[in-house]
C-alpha cells in the first residue's frame, strides 16, 4: 500500500511539473481535445465573479495550409515533369519550387492507395484490399473503413484546422453510397467539413453525378454551355479557399482535390486534344525510348537504367495496320489533352492557394497518379469501357467510325493496353500490377517554401502513399493520436517524410513495404524486391490460381527499373524476402489471396439494401439511386409498372436507369408510352405503344421476360395499359453485371446523359406520377 501511494505521489508531481509543452502533447494524442476546466470565480451575482471563456480550439502556431492534389490513373512516365511526352507546364512549374520524388510508391489501385494515402495505414488494414465493387467478407477487403483509423482530416479538424474535400472519392462501403447512408464512411463522416464530388471512381466529365456533401446536385452548365467537371472542381475549391481566407485568414484549412483524370471515360474537349495532333504517331515503342532518354537527361532516373522489355503479351507498333494506327493514335492524343487540360485546372488552384492571406505558408503535396498508367481498356481500346468490363470485347471498326469524336459525351472511351505500358516507362506492366513498379512508382512533389530550403531538386528515398499522412502531422505540429472519438487508433503504418526535405542523402526511413492487388505480390526490403506477377491486368473474369506462382528478385538500389532478375543468383535472399512479405501479410490482414475480378462483383454475400428483395417501389423525385442500390433486373425476368393520372399532352420519364453508356427507361412521349434497353451504346431496343394513352387513372406495365441463358442473352418485352398488351419486341442483348457507374437511377426523370436521343435529358414527367413498382422473378 505505501508503494502504490508513493507511486501516484511520483505521478501527480510529474503530472504537475511537466512543462507546458510535453502537457500539450499529451493533451493531443487523444482526440476531441475537451474544453479546458474552468478558471474563473463564480460569486452570488456578476459584479464579485470572474468570467472565463472558452475559447476556439486553434491549430499550432505556424500550422500550414496543405493542399493535397492526387491525379487518377497516371502513369510514371507520362507527364513531361518526370520525362514523359505530354506537356504539364504548371507541375513543372510546382517541381521548379519544391522536391520531386522519384521512388515513391501507390498501391496499384485507385480505392487501396486513397484510403492509404488519408490515413497512414496500409489498404488492407482499412478493409481496401480492392475497390468496394469487388470486396469480399474478410477483413482485409470488405471496404469497410473502420473508426480505428481516423483520417488526416478528421483528426487536423479536430486540431484546428478547416477541412474539404473535392472530385473523386470511391472509399464508402457501395451499399453505402446511396440516400438513407448511413453517412460516417462518406467525406463528410470522416473528417471533411464540406465535400464536392462523386462518389464512386468514375464519372462522365460532361453529364457527372454529383453530391455536395450528401445531397446530390446537378452541374449549373450543360456541355455544349463548355462545362468540364474539372474546371467546375477547380473552380469551387478556389472559392472555398477565397471564403475561408476571407472569414478566418489565421486558420489553416486542409484541402484535398482529388481528380477524376485521368481515368474513363476520357473525356477533354477537342481544342485539348488538337495540342497533340501528330505526336503520338511513331508508336508505343519508340514513345519509350525517347521518354526514357528524357528521363535520364533531365536526372529522373539513374544513367545505368535499362529499358524493361516489352512483354510477349503486348503488341508491337510495327505490326499493327495502317488502319489501327491512326485509331491507337488518335487514342493517345485524346489521354494528353486530358491530361494537359487537367494540369491547366488543376494550376489555377493551385495559383489561387497562393494568393490568398497565408499562401506562403503553404505546403503542397502532389501525387501523381494513384497507381500506374490504366490497361483496363483492353488491347485494342474501347469507346464503352463499361461494356469491356462486363466481358464485351470492343472491335477496331467501331471505334474507327467514331474516332474524331473520342473524348465527347457520347462516349465512356478508354486506350489500349500499350500506351499504358509505355505511359509507365521504364519499368515493366501498369495498373492493378504491383508486383511490379510499373503499377506502384507514381511521382511526387512537395512545395512548402516557407520551410523547404531546396528547391527544384530530386529526392530518391524510398517511399509509400502511407508516408504522406504522418509527413502532414509533423509538418502541422500535430500529434499522432492515439484515440479519436472514444477509439483506440490503430499503430500508424506510415513514417514521415519531412527528414528529407533538408537533406537530399539522408538515409532512407522507410525500409520495408509490402505490395498486393488482386494476387500479385512484392515485398521491398532494405534494397531488395521480391516480385510475383499473376496475370494480365485487362483480364476481367477467370482466375489462373496460386499453385503455379513465380518469384522474381531485384536489387532495385542497383537496378532501377526491375530489369534484371536475380531468383537464380541469389535463392536464399529470395526465400528470405517471401518469407517477410507473410510476416507482412499477416501482419496486415493480406490473407486470403484472390484473383477473381468479375466474379467478386456478383457477391451474394456483400451488404446490400437490395439484396434477397423481388418488390421495390419509389416515389417521385427518388434521384441518384447508386446502381449498387437498384433492383438488379440484369438478364432477368422482372416487371416495372407505374401508376399515373393521366392527361393528354402530359410527357417525360417514369424511370430511368444508367445512360448513354448502358441502361434503360420508360418514358411517355407523343402520348404514347415507350421503353428503350441501351446495350452499351451498340444497340437500342425500342418498344412503343401502337395506341396513344386515355385520359384518367393509368396502370403502365414492361413486363420483360429473359429467355436466354447465354452471358449477355436476352429475351422479349411486352408493355401493358390498364391490363391491356399494347406493345411488344425482343432485346437480344441485356447487361449482365452493371449498367454504368458513371449514371444513376432516377424517378419521374432521366438525370445525367439520356438513356435514348427520343428526349433531351433530364425530361422530367410534368403530369401526376404516383409510383414506380418492380417485381423480379
Amino acid at each position: 500500500m505505501h508503494k502504490l501511494l508513493s507511486f501516484l505521489l511520483i505521478s501527480l508531481l510529474v503530472s504537475c511539473t511537466m512543462p507546458d509543452e510535453e502537457k500539450s502533447k499529451k493533451k493531443g494524442s487523444i482526440l476531441p481535445i475537451g474544453w479546458p476546466e474552468f478558471s474563473g470565480k463564480i460569486g452570488k451575482t456578476f459584479e464579485d465573479s470572474d468570467e472565463d471563456y472558452p475559447q476556439p480550439l486553434e491549430a499550432p502556431e505556424e500550422s500550414p495550409n496543405i493542399l493535397m492534389v492526387i491525379l487518377d490513373d497516371v502513369g510514371f512516365g507520362q507527364p513531361s515533369t518526370l520525362g514523359g511526352p505530354i506537356d504539364m507546364p504548371e507541375l513543372d512549374k510546382l517541381a521548379e519550387e519544391g522536391l520531386l520524388y522519384n521512388k515513391f510508391h501507390t498501391t496499384g489501385v485507385c480505392s487501396p492507395t486513397r484510403a492509404a494515402l488519408l490515413t497512414g495505414r496500409n489498404h488492407h488494414q482499412l478493409g481496401f484490399g480492392t475497390i468496394s465493387e469487388m470486396s469480399t467478407g474478410f477483413p482485409g477487403y470488405n471496404s469497410i473503413w473502420d473508426k480505428d483509423a481516423a483520417s488526416v482530416a478528421e483528426v487536423l479538424k479536430q486540431n484546428g484546422y478547416n477541412t474539404a474535400a473535392w472530385g473523386k472519392w470511391h472509399n464508402t462501403p457501395d451499399w453505402e453510397t446511396n440516400q438513407t447512408g448511413p453517412f460516417d464512411r462518406w467525406p463528410t463522416g470522416l473528417g471533411f467539413e464540406y465535400f464536392y464530388g462523386f462518389m464512386g471512381g468514375e464519372t462522365s466529365q460532361y453529364e457527372p453525378q454529383l453530391f455536395k456533401n450528401t445531397l446530390p446536385t446537378e452541374p449549373t452548365l450543360k456541355p455544349e454551355d463548355g462545362y468540364h467537371l474539372t474546371e467546375d472542381l477547380s473552380k469551387d475549391a478556389t472559392q472555398w479557399i477565397r471564403q475561408q481566407k476571407s472569414l478566418n485568414p489565421d486558420k489553416p484549412y486542409f484541402a484535398y482535390f482529388s481528380t477524376g483524370a485521368i481515368h474513363a471515360p476520357i473525356h477533354v474537349q477537342k481544342e485539348w486534344i488538337k495540342k497533340f495532333e501528330g505526336k503520338f504517331d511513331e508508336g508505343w515503342d519508340v514513345l519509350r525510348e525517347h521518354t526514357i532518354a528524357r528521363q535520364k537527361k533531365m536526372g529522373i532516373i539513374p544513367q545505368d537504367t535499362k529499358l524493361t522489355e516489352r512483354p510477349d503479351a503486348i503488341p508491337s507498333w510495327d505490326e499493327q495496320t495502317p488502319e489501327s494506327k491512326k485509331l491507337f493514335a488518335r487514342q493517345m492524343e485524346v489521354v494528353a489533352g486530358y491530361l494537359a487540360h487537367t494540369d491547366h485546372y488543376v494550376g489555377q488552384l493551385i495559383e489561387a492557394a497562393k494568393n490568398v492571406p497565408g499562401g506562403e505558408n503553404t505546403m503542397i503535396i502532389y501525387v501523381v497518379g494513384d497507381n500506374g498508367a490504366s490497361g483496363e481498356g483492353t488491347p485494342m481500346g474501347t469507346i464503352n469501357n463499361m461494356m469491356v468490363q462486363n466481358g464485351f470485347p470492343d472491335n477496331l471498326e467501331d471505334q474507327l467510325k467514331v474516332m474524331d469524336e473520342l473524348g465527347g459525351k457520347d462516349f465512356e472511351n478508354h486506350y489500349a493496353v500499350p500506351w499504358s505500358w509505355a505511359g509507365s516507362t521504364p519499368f515493366q506492366w501498369m495498373k492493378r500490377v504491383p508486383s511490379h513498379f510499373g503499377g506502384t512508382r507514381n511521382g511526387l512533389v512537395i512545395s512548402w517554401p516557407k520551410h523547404i530550403k531546396a528547391s527544384n531538386e530530386k529526392r530518391s528515398q524510398f517511399h509509400h502513399v502511407v508516408d504522406i499522412t504522418p509527413t502532414i502531422y509533423e509538418a502541422a505540429g500535430v500529434q499522432i493520436p492515439t484515440e479519436v472519438n472514444g477509439v483506440k487508433q490503430a499503430p500508424m503504418a506510415g513514417v514521415s517524410m519531412a527528414y528529407t526535405f533538408n537533406n537530399s542523402q539522408a538515409k532512407d526511413q522507410r525500409t520495408t513495404q509490402y505490395f498486393e492487388v488482386g494476387g500479385h505480390r512484392a515485398i521491398y526490403h532494405e534494397g531488395w524486391v521480391a516480385s510475383s506477377f499473376h496475370g494480365v491486368p485487362w483480364a476481367f473474369t477467370g482466375s489462373v490460381g496460386f499453385d503455379n506462382d513465380v518469384w522474381e528478385l531485384y536489387n532495385v538500389d542497383e537496378d532501377f527499373s526491375q530489369s534484371n532478375d536475380l531468383a537464380e543468383q541469389y535463392p536464399d535472399k529470395l526465400e528470405e524476402l517471401k518469407h517477410i512479405f507473410d510476416i507482412e501479410a499477416n501482419k496486415y490482414d493480406v490473407y486470403p489471396l484472390d484473383d477473381r475480378y468479375a466474379e467478386r462483383a456478383l457477391n451474394p454475400l456483400r451488404p446490400s439494401i437490395t439484396r434477397g428483395k423481388t418488390h421495390f417501389k419509389y416515389f417521385p423525385g427518388t434521384v441518384r439511386i447508386p446502381e449498387g442500390g437498384t433492383p438488379p433486373v440484369y438478364s432477368r425476368s422482372h416487371t416495372i409498372s407505374s401508376k399515373i393520372n393521366y392527361k393528354k399532352g402530359n410527357q417525360g420519364v417514369l424511370v430511368a436507369v444508367g445512360g448513354n453508356v448502358a441502361g434503360y427507361t420508360m418514358y411517355i412521349k407523343n402520348n404514347k408510352l415507350h421503353y428503350t434497353y441501351n446495350f452499351f451504346n451498340k444497340s437500342r431496343y425500342t418498344i412503343s405503344s401502337s395506341s396513344t394513352l386515355p385520359n384518367g387513372p393509368l396502370e403502365l406495365k414492361m413486363v420483360y421476360t429473359q429467355e436466354s441463358e447465354e452471358w449477355g442473352g436476352g429475351g422479349s418485352a411486352k408493355l401493358f395499359v390498364n391490363g391491356k398488351e399494347v406493345g411488344s419486341g425482343n432485346i437480344d442483348k441485356t447487361v449482365p453485371i452493371r449498367f454504368a457507374v458513371t449514371e444513376t437511377t432516377d424517378i419521374g426523370m432521366d438525370l445525367g446523359s439520356p438513356v435514348t436521343s427520343d428526349y433531351e435529358a433530364p425530361f422530367a414527367f410534368d403530369g401526376d406520377l404516383q409510383y414506380v413498382q418492380y417485381d423480379l422473378d
